[in-house]
């Protein structure tokens, strides 16, 4: 068995480089792809978002805490997704001054009609670089990189 090698910093950077350079390109096509609606992925992400959670319901600051945007940004989202049918805000019932966020069914029916464009237009740009093996790898080891976080102190 072989031991495992410590990456230098500039290994770390390199991977990391990569990594968040092939993630800006495949978004800049997802960005520029015609099935968005009146949506922006922005407001698509608050309603994938909210699918994933148990009773597609989450409160504002964890709707936050899974997506990348400012507190203050994000009421304002939820606030105009509100205006049109698409989720509720409504206050938690544990303590009246936290807010709940809900799709409603409107932004369900939409979220699952934008997700099932969003996922073919994620397989035509991904697919043509990676097989399935390759793919689950990726998925695999982004997954370690993600949770392992939560596992290293600030420096």
């Amino acid at each position: 068995m072989t031991e495992r090698r410590e990456p230098s910093a500039r290994e770390a950077a390199e991977a990391w480089e990569s990594l968040f350079r092939a993630q800006v390109t495949v978004m800049r096509r997802l960005l520029a792809d015609d099935i968005w609606g009146d949506l922006s992925m922005r407001e698509y992400d608050v309603l994938f978002t909210l699918a994933l959670a148990p009773g597609e319901t989450l409160r504002l600051r964890e709707l936050n805490e899974n997506i990348l945007m400012a507190q203050s940004s994000l009421s304002r989202m939820v606030e105009r997704l509100e205006k049109r049918g698409l989720v509720r805000r409504h206050p938690a019932p544990e303590d009246g001054r936290g807010v709940l966020v809900s799709l409603t069914e409107e932004g369900s029916e939409t979220q699952k009609e934008l997700g099932r464009r969003h996922v073919r237009s994620i397989a035509h740009y991904v697919t043509p670089a990676m097989d399935a093996a390759e793919l689950s790898r990726l998925r695999e080891l982004t997954e370690r990189l993600r949770t392992a976080q939560s596992d290293i102190d600030d420096f």
